[in-house]
């Protein structure tokens, strides 16, 4: 399965245009968004279509710039798939996750982060590999310390502990853009604004 995942495109018109046609260029099975589609809610136009002309299945994430009724705008209007909450597979891999953050304009508090996320690994819990997607990156990881402002979710390190994930997929901290760690068992992956592809 190849994976072309991004975050924090922020409306970007050109940016999402570029990431379009490298996910067809690429011939990802899948394009995983991390949260921050938008900046505040101030645009909605090309953040997914542009991947859907392309053919390309979507799933995302709703950041802490959108919220939870946006994302569930977007799902219906495109017909992709919506992971806060949910889970589905891409044949014997899972993908699961959880939007927002704790801070910004939308927030969510550390046990609605982890009970979302324990809530929709139920639907992959017997997946050969799971991926998990979320916004906001974990507490206690390398990429928190790349920001004193954005700090990490105590509720996604829980869940990594707990859930035990093979992947995790998140943005939020700008600084850490593209940094890969290792939690547990768990890669975890801050992807970058111009996208990273992914073979699992």
């Amino acid at each position: 399965m190849k994976i072309l995942a991004a975050g924090c495109i922020h409306s970007n018109s050109t940016l999402i245009e570029s990431l379009a046609q490298q996910a067809e260029k690429e011939n990802v099975d899948l394009v995983v968004l991390c949260g921050d589609l938008t900046y505040g809610e101030q645009s909605t136009d090309n953040i997914i279509g542009p991947f859907v002309r392309k053919g390309r299945k979507v799933a995302f994430v709703p950041g802490n710039h959108e919220t939870f009724a946006t994302a569930e705008f977007l799902a219906k209007k495109y017909g992709v798939t919506n992971l806060h909450g949910y889970g589905f597979k891409h044949g014997d891999i899972g993908l699961f996750g959880c939007g927002g953050a704790n801070i910004g304009l939308f927030q969510l508090p550390e046990d609605e982060i982890f009970y979302h996320l324990y809530k929709s690994h139920k639907y992959v819990k017997d997946a050969r590999k799971t991926i998990m997607v979320t916004h906001v990156h974990p507490a206690e990881s390398l990429m928190e310390k790349f920001s004193e402002f954005v700090k990490g979710s105590t509720g996604v390190t829980k869940a990594i502990e707990l859930l035990k994930p093979d992947l995790l997929l998140c943005s939020h901290v700008h600084e850490a853009s593209g940094l890969e760690e290792t939690m547990g068992d768990t890669r975890v992956v801050n992807v970058s604004r111009i996208g990273k592809i992914i073979e699992i």
